[in-house]
Order: C-alpha cells, then sequence, then structure tokens
C-alpha cells in the first residue's frame, strides 16, 4: 500500500465525478512518487501504461506546435493513452516539482472489474475533461483566427 497522506483534499478534482471512496481506493492502490522541475513524466509515444493524478505542483503538456495545456493538484494525464490502450500522444513535463499518485492501467482495470460504478464515475470525469479541453482548443482556434 502507497501513502496516501498529503496536502491535498481526499478527491481529484480533475476527476469530479469521483467520490472520495473512490479517491481513497485509487490512492490505496497508486503509488506516490515525486518529479523535479523540468523531469518528464510521460513522453509522447514512448509506452508507459500509467496515468498520474497530480497532489501537487504544477506540469505542462506539450505537442508537437507547442504547448496546449497546464495542469496542477487534483488534474489527470495519461488518461487519454489509457482510454485509447495507446501510445502516449504528448509530452508531460513538471513546471515546478510534482507529487503524483502513480497508477498502471493494469491496476485501474482491476478497480474497474472489482467497482464497476467507480470505473463508470472515471470515464465520465475523464469524458468531461476531454470535452473541456477541446472547447478551450476551439476558442483559442476562433480567437486567434478573429484578430
Amino acid at each position: 500500500m502507497s501513502d496516501t497522506t498529503g496536502t491535498m483534499s481526499d478527491r481529484f478534482s480533475g476527476l469530479q465525478y469521483l467520490t472520495s471512496e473512490d479517491c481513497g481506493l485509487i490512492k490505496q492502490r497508486a503509488e506516490r512518487k515525486a518529479f523535479r522541475a523540468g523531469e518528464i513524466l510521460i513522453r509522447q509515444g514512448t509506452p508507459t501504461k500509467l496515468v498520474y493524478l497530480l497532489v501537487s505542483g504544477t506540469a505542462r503538456i506539450d505537442a508537437a506546435k507547442g504547448v496546449i495545456a497546464h495542469i496542477g493538484e487534483g488534474d489527470v494525464c495519461g488518461e487519454m493513452a489509457f482510454l485509447e490502450d495507446a501510445l502516449p500522444s504528448a509530452t508531460v513535463v513538471a513546471e515546478a516539482d510534482v507529487e503524483a499518485f502513480v497508477i498502471t492501467w493494469e491496476t485501474l482495470r482491476e478497480l474497474f472489474d472489482e467497482f464497476p460504478h467507480l470505473g463508470s464515475r472515471f470515464h465520465r470525469s475523464v469524458a468531461m475533461n476531454l470535452s473541456r479541453r477541446l472547447r478551450q482548443q476551439i476558442n483559442l482556434k476562433k480567437a486567434a483566427a478573429e484578430s
């Protein structure tokens, strides 16, 4: 079991539909890791099979055309590759020192098999995040085209 103490609340803000109990189950099965500023959490195109839930710090998400997002406490990364069972489509770099719960895809799938409602809430949360990110990108492109 991993250490689940820390300054973060008992929930992950980036997974808004998870209950406190859901988050506790994930934390129990995840490993808590620290990353220094500048360290890569996920490298685009490199197999990882991990999902990261940030406890503290900030990270940027880089793709071929540059920075596409910034994430922080309570946010998740690596979820797109998990959903698609694919290689990561972006690189995630710690902007400041980061602490995160890191959970393997296999462990997440086992949790979802054991607790189907947790899986449903996780997927719904991720869908909302991806929808929000897509809308932000659309709005940025609209604003750039109008100026």
